[in-house]
């Protein structure tokens, strides 16, 4: 039975650890569904332009018949819905030209580790007259009492126009297009017209909770927000915007809400993004031949970067790149980069034994599908050098069993020699990490950025707080189980100056989730959610005593610091009497070290966060579970 809720009305509660039952890939091998082959348009696919991008990438063609391109990608939605901590990646690219005809529209779902993309220069080059969906996944088999986004990671839409067309569907979807997602997924270069954007999905049977999400370089008319604990969205543009949870905040954006009456409703409004710069993408030129925009960094941005004509940047031939396959050599790749090349990570899972290094400025590592490298014998998967203009964007790289030093190393660690260029910044791109889930993770550090002028667009640092790894038993001593195989002492630590991150999503690792070093560094919304699972106090204590860490640390030396729209949440399992953290943030006390709306909330009825920010704001506990306490400045105004 259906069940239709107003958006925004439901209580907000965080992610429920999946059940046992549920059948998911734990191979990590690359085994990939047999898909259709890619459509034939010009340039003919016997062309020396159209690239070999393996069996797991299909070029769509608008030519071809609706019915056999719905056939596509239902097919792989079906395996892909519930394949949360799978190994399948697949992306779909869509040549120019419209798909869908208004009797007959092309209705996308799209599940996990699934990329669906436009090949245009231009969002309105490629055109879905139907819909492009996320919806709530059900949980509890019969699907009508536990049906949640607040799994819905690791999915692309980008540099498409979704014409919103529910022909065929029930009448509550009738005018909506529905993304109900949460961390790790990114809606980039997206026009969305004829219809609403709803990003909770209150069709499908409830709670309807989400936790998301990321909007950049994107147009849209009214946007429900609903029950979406927070949100970026980024350098676009709005007809408007309803609801919101925790930490809603707006970047650049036309026709962003107010955010005078924060907290009801709490929203956090930036007129510019300080420092910007778009995710690359692929192209078709009007000869057919394949390339790769790479977006020039803005200060100061406000709108998206293709309403007036093409996004600024330079374009690089796809035959710079090497096109990488799961069975292509670090060597290979190492010696192709070292010559001047670029990288394209084609959809799969990479083991990686040693480091890919990143050593030329102005390198480009461009992943499609989520493809994702995973850390072998200890290995640092990826490096970047101190060197500015690098671009590394659309991969996932994953902790392995062995304890990793970090996952991916910016600059060099020493500090010794680095250059940088606050005008052409090194960029990181929707590059996502995992410690845990599929296998056992173990890193000390995933994130390290030694270098100054790097700037953080949109990552999510997790160390799983759920999974299917060998040996670990969900249910009472689970938590216990995961605290001491599953390992990861700090999600991300800055070190480098003039460091920006827009979209900066770290959840529960062992000590201060984030470490802030660098002087003059820039938050654009935080979120962190505290560990589930350490097995005692005593376990979640400094060694001074302070009862467990911040999420978000600055440290005690920086004179200079912003953050806008940052949230730690709380929510522990099988601890006994509960856990407790002292503060949320913990930052100096200097004129320049400034916190704007910033939030925490506890979600059980175990856990107790004494303070908001050092010794302000409000305790937050199990008496009043799921109720924020917010601190509007630090230092107050």
């Amino acid at each position: 039975m259906r069940t239709s809720v107003q958006p925004g009305t439901l209580p907000a509660v965080r992610r429920r650890r999946l059940g046992a039952a549920l059948a998911v890939a734990t191979t990590l091998s690359v085994s990939p569904l047999a898909v259709g082959a890619a459509s034939a348009a010009p340039p003919p696919a016997t062309s020396p332009t159209a690239p070999d991008l393996g069996v797991n990438v299909t070029v769509f063609d608008p030519s071809m018949p609706v019915s056999e391109i719905q056939a596509e990608l239902d097919a792989t939605f079906a395996a892909q819905r519930d394949d949360e901590m799978g190994t399948e990646r697949y992306a779909y690219l869509f040549r120019p030209g419209t798909y869908g005809i208004d009797a007959q529209p092309l209705q996308i779902k799209v599940g996990y580790y699934t990329e669906v993309t436009g090949l245009g220069d231009s969002p309105s080059d490629v055109v879905i007259n139907g819909k492009v969906e996320s919806y709530n996944r059900c949980l509890d088999g019969g699907g009508t009492t536990n049906c949640i986004a607040l799994n819905n990671f690791w999915r692309t839409v980008s540099n498409l126009t979704i014409d919103v067309n529910a022909t065929g569907q029930d009448g509550c979807r009738q005018s909506a297009n529905f993304w109900a997602v949460s961390q790790a997924v990114s809606l980039r270069r997206v026009d969305v017209t004829g219809g609403t954007l709803s990003l909770m999905d209150y069709c499908t049977a409830g709670p309807h909770y989400a936790s998301g999400g990321f909007i950049a370089d994107s147009r849209a008319g009214a946007v429900v927000n609903g029950s979406q604990q927070q949100w970026l969205t980024r350098n676009s543009t709005v007809g408007s915007w309803s609801n919101g949870v925790w930490n809603q905040v707006f970047s650049g954006v036309v026709g962003a809400p107010s955010e005078e009456a924060f907290p009801t409703p709490p929203y956090t409004t930036l007129d510019t993004t300080p420092l910007s710069r778009e995710k690359p993408y692929l192209f078709l030129d009007d000869a057919g031949r394949w390339n790769v925009r790479v977006p020039a960094a803005q200060q100061a941005s406000r709108g998206t970067s293709w309403g007036a004509g093409l996004t600024p940047g330079r374009t690089l031939p796809l035959t710079d790149f090497l096109v990488a396959t799961p069975s292509t050599p670090v060597q290979q790749i190492d010696n192709h980069l070292a010559r001047g090349g670029h990288l394209l990570l084609t959809p799969g899972v990479y083991d990686v034994a040693r480091s890919i290094d990143v050593k030329r400025p102005g390198t480009v590592v461009l992943g499609i599908g989520h493809a994702t490298l995973t850390a072998v014998g200890g290995a640092v998967p990826l490096t970047i050098a101190d060197v500015p203009g690098v671009v590394v964007a659309g991969v996932t790289i994953d902790a392995g069993t062995v304890e990793s030093p970090a996952l991916l190393q910016v600059g060099n660690p020493n500090g010794n020699g680095g250059r940088s260029d606050a005008a052409d910044p090194t960029t990181l791109s929707d590059v996502y990490f995992r410690v845990g889930g599929p296998h056992v993770g173990k890193v000390d550090t995933a994130l390290v950025v030694d270098s100054d002028d790097v700037l953080i667009d949109h990552t999510w640092v997790w160390r799983a707080d759920h999974g299917v790894e060998p040996g670990f038993t969900q249910g009472v001593n689970g938590d216990t189980d995961r605290w001491r195989t599953n390992t990861g002492r700090v999600g991300a630590e800055i070190n480098g100056d003039r460091v920006t991150a827009t979209g900066l999503f770290v959840e529960h690792f062992q000590t201060h989730n984030t470490i802030w070093n660098g002087e003059r560094g820039t938050t654009v919304l935080y979120q962190n959610e505290l560990p589930y699972d350490p097995p005692s106090q005593a376990d979640w204590q400094q060694p001074d005593g302070t009862l467990g860490w911040a999420g978000y640390k600055v440290a005690d030396d920086v004179q200079q610091h912003r953050l806008y729209g940052g949230g730690v949440y709380g929510y522990q399992r099988n601890a006994g009497p509960g856990i407790t953290t002292e503060s949320g943030f913990e930052v100096p006390t200097t004129p320049g070290v400034r916190l704007h709306h910033v939030t925490t909330v506890h979600l059980d009825g175990l856990g107790v966060i004494r303070h908001v920010v050092n010794d302000v704001g409000d305790q937050v506990d199990g008496s009043r579970p799921g109720t924020p306490a917010y601190v509007v400045d630090h230092p107050a105004a």
